[in-house]
């Protein structure tokens, strides 16, 4: 679509806007939803008015099939997406509250006689669905009550009047939809700002109003009187605060139009953060033509007094088609083009169901990766802690699925999921209780260098920031200053780092960006094959999701591969590895599989020609009822010690109750068992927790269960 199209669409959605508003009736009322619309030939817009008492987040529209949408346009705050059966979807974080309104504007092929559609909460529950034809201002009344005023103040205003203000924090020089109840039937009323009358209205047969006001922009950004008076001089009066007026614009700023975030290449199931400049206080359009040339999605950002802008969390769904896409950036002054193509040469594909889930949901992952084959998932807390992790065979479809039940008291941010198949890894994010946002990561093209090579590191974050890297010697002080890096606009980027002059040892490097960072270990100069190897698990017994900590001991700064070989021969993971300084083997990345077979499993730690063997016995006891299982966790810098609580045969709601020597409780935890009947939560130890044996009583609806635990 040229832009002399794109401007004709825009200027007839303002006609059809100003004419709405000027031919809307006050009469209009529901207790539930009202869709209306009005149409000019093939473009039509959309009012949607929430009269209900839920909150609205999604508008579906369709059309019949002797129709097709052509593009559309949002509100800012609103995201539209058209997906593959010619369903567009209307969503936003910020609900539509009761006594909201929202409009749309669409065009279409040919002129239309109808438009279905259908509303949702923020959990996907339909409220209400409906039929609307442009051009007719539909009412939708369910259970109309009667008047039932009484008791006069005046002629116009009684004891059970009422008004509110949309919004509730209005700023100046702007509109606001003022509506009421319970006022006196067919009146004219005055509206006021304190003393400065601003306009007249008039109320229905059931003393019902909506009108809209315009707040002048030479009023004071105070707390201020709305008032309502009727022809008696009665009045009714509601106290809010107006804010400064946000559209105001420095006369001496002039911030040039920029966006960064766009890659080349886009895959399915890829995070964006796209974000740049623009001109203070003012919006920013950005709408992506698909490769049939069709409006597929809008979005709008608003920018802040410095001028920067950034939209919502994006990602690219599983079923986007493959192509070319052609994405146009307004501010209104000036437009910049991108183009980007949508490839498919990834192995692994995940994405969570929703980018943002609130404390005590459960969050979901799902896609698909190589059939028939394993793959580890890995999520880690947004400290950058493991803190779960599983080995699963994918069937013969590919399709992945993973969960992580959260609680009230489950630490708020950005989630990363790692998926790992073979020489392929991919990262995927979720956030809890707010939208993700890309962390800073590093990765090295192996673990083991030998004196005088060039490690090559793979550094991953938001578009084209600058992050340093640091590196962290063997008696951990800073080898070298750090080094700035300057990322890609696809935020990816590679370093080289030459080793002369390194000698042998375990180093770390350390990425960070702000208060962000991301660490990875690397070794010089480390040998294999030097002295007897000998390594132990703590325990012999484990249950499927179990985590393994490999213990033991060879000659100093030797590399080690580890390997859990199944029952059947199979080797389920491989892992490199190294001792310290003093020769000791500490490694706890192994899990047992969720989807483990009984059996002895074994273990085999191995340097050059020197080997040993752990063997562990796998159980499966659900059979039994409920059990519980209490491990040592990590430390969380800031946060402090952990332990990892592992229930098995569990069912709906846990409750876990933690108890001191003397009986007292010191900690009442409750959450949701998944569909396997298991929960794995790490707890943070108190700080002020005295050493001693504790007690983890856990029940459910069915059945109950208790173990025991010491705190060093």
């Amino acid at each position: 679509m040229n832009r002399s199209s794109t401007r004709g669409i825009f200027l007839a959605i303002a006609l059809l806007l100003s004419t709405v508003l000027m031919i809307l009736p006050s009469d209009i009322y529901a207790e539930e939803i009202t869709v209306t619309s009005i149409a000019l030939d093939e473009t039509s817009v959309m009012e949607l008015t929430n009269d209900s008492d839920k909150e609205v987040n999604t508008l579906r529209i369709w059309l019949g099939s002797d129709f097709n949408f052509k593009s559309f346009k949002t509100e800012k705050g609103w995201v539209g997406e058209k997906n593959a059966q010619g369903v567009i979807i209307f969503t936003s974080s910020e609900s539509i509250k009761p006594g909201e309104s929202v409009k749309f504007g669409i065009k279409t092929d040919k002129p239309i006689t109808g438009i279905n559609w259908k509303v949702l909460d923020k959990k996907n529950t339909q409220i209400d669905t409906g039929i609307t034809s442009p051009g007719e201002i539909k009412k939708v009344v369910k259970n109309p009550k009667p008047n039932q005023n009484s008791g006069t103040v005046g002629q116009g205003i009684l004891l059970k009047s009422e008004f509110r203000i949309v919004p509730e924090k209005p700023n100046v020089d702007s509109t606001i939809r003022v509506t009421g109840d319970n006022f006196g039937s067919s009146q004219e009323f005055d509206f006021y700002i304190d003393s400065k009358k601003l306009g007249t209205f008039v109320t229905d047969e059931e003393g019902h109003f909506i009108t809209t006001m315009k707040i002048p922009k030479e009023q004071k950004a105070d707390r201020v009187d709305f008032i309502i008076k009727d022809k008696e001089g009665q009045e009714k009066k509601l106290s809010l605060r107006i804010g400064e007026n946000i559209n105001r614009i420095p006369d001496d700023v002039n911030t040039p139009l920029t966006v960064k975030g766009i890659p080349k290449i886009v895959h399915r199931g890829d995070f964006l953060e796209i974000f740049g400049t623009a001109s203070p206080g003012s919006g920013v359009s950005i709408e992506i033509m698909g490769p049939d040339n069709n409006i597929i999605r809008t979005r709008t950002a608003e920018t802040d007094s410095k001028g920067n802008w950034k939209l919502d969390s994006l990602l690219v769904p599983l079923d986007r088609p493959f192509g070319k896409y052609i994405g146009t950036i307004s501010d209104g002054r000036n437009t910049i083009t991108g183009e980007w193509e949508i490839k498919s040469d990834k192995v692994i594909i995940i994405t969570p169901n929703n980018l943002k889930y609130e404390p005590g949901e459960t969050m979901k992952f799902n896609g698909t990766a190589l059939p028939n084959k394993s793959i580890e998932i890995v999520l880690e807390d947004p400290l950058g802690k493991e803190i779960v992790s599983d080995i699963v065979k994918v069937d013969e479809t590919g399709f992945v699925k993973f969960e992580f039940p959260t609680t009230q008291s489950t630490p708020e941010g950005t989630y990363t999921l790692i998926a790992t198949q073979e020489k392929e890894k991919e990262f995927t994010y979720a956030g809890l209780g707010q939208l993700p946002t890309i962390p800073v990561n590093l990765e090295f093209d192996k673990l083991s260098y030998k004196i005088g090579e060039t490690a090559v590191i793979t550094l991953s974050g938001k578009a084209s920031e600058v992050v340093n890297l640091l590196i962290i010697d063997p008696s951990d002080k800073p080898k070298g200053k750090s080094t700035s890096i300057t990322l890609q606009p696809d935020g990816r980027g590679t370093h080289t780092l030459k080793l002369d002059g390194y000698s042998s040892g375990v180093y770390t490097a350390v990425i960070s960006k702000g208060t962000a960072q991301s660490s990875e270990v690397f070794t010089v100069g480390l040998q294999t094959g030097s002295g007897e190897i000998k390594i132990n698990t703590t325990k012999l017994d484990y249950h499927p999701g179990d985590s393994i900590l490999v213990l033991g001991e060879t000659g100093s700064n030797v590399l080690l591969t580890v390997t859990l070989i199944n029952p059947e021969g199979e080797e389920v993971k491989i892992k490199e590895t190294f001792s310290d300084k003093n020769g000791k083997i500490s490694e706890g990345s192994f899990r047992v599989p969720t989807d483990a077979k009984r059996g002895e499993w074994i273990i085999n730690a191995k340097s050059g020609s020197n080997f040993d063997n752990a063997v562990i016995n796998v159980v499966r006891e659900k059979s039994e009822g409920m059990t519980i299982e209490v491990g040592i966790g990590q430390e969380i810098p800031g946060y402090g010690k952990t332990i990892n609580i592992h229930v098995f045969g569990a069912s709906q709601t846990v409750e876990l109750d933690i108890i001191a020597e003397d009986g007292e409780i010191i900690d009442e935890l409750s959450f949701p068992a998944s569909k396997e009947g298991e929960i794995n939560q790490p707890w943070i130890i108190p700080k002020d927790t005295e050493p001693g044996t504790y007690t983890i009583k856990v029940s459910d609806a069915h059945s109950n269960a208790e173990t025991t635990f010491k705190i060093e």
